[in-house]
């Protein structure tokens, strides 16, 4: 059985606009997985921890938030207050024994750059290797 994780992306709308903008066709002929979601956030500062459990809780394999880099932030520390609530999020899922590695913080520059797609083929390839989390099917 081939496993095909479900990965959910919350980019930064300055992050991800122009590489967004080309829309998931082109992105996918740019290499990026089909199985990618992307929820795009006005900035990564806003995302709660709540918000980013709850895709987990709703079957998310892996997540990972794309930011402004740390210094250029156009919300100022916005992507810095993200990468503690990634930071959070690992430590709670290494506690209850769940692999820190299925949620990641990139900080990238705005525009399009190879390394959006990189950033979503590197998580594809970890939450592949890593199997579905074992949150699914808990849910009732």
């Amino acid at each position: 059985m081939t496993f095909t994780p479900d990965i959910q992306a919350f980019c930064c709308h300055y992050t991800s606009q122009q590489t967004i903008a080309e829309g998931k066709e082109g992105l996918k002929e740019d290499g990026l997985p089909a199985n990618v979601t992307f929820n795009r956030v006005v900035c990564t500062g806003k995302l709660q921890v709540s918000t980013l459990l709850k895709a987990f809780e709703e079957g998310a394999d892996g997540i990972y938030v794309v930011g402004c880099p740390a210094d250029k932030c156009h919300n100022v520390k916005g992507s810095q207050r993200a990468a503690k609530r990634v930071d959070a999020i690992k430590k709670a899922l290494a506690e209850l024994a769940v692999e820190p590695e299925r949620i990641e913080m990139f900080h990238l520059e705005r525009g399009f750059h190879p390394e959006f797609v990189e950033a979503a083929q590197l998580m594809n390839k970890r939450i592949t290797d890593l199997g579905p989390c074992p949150f699914k099917g808990e849910a009732k």
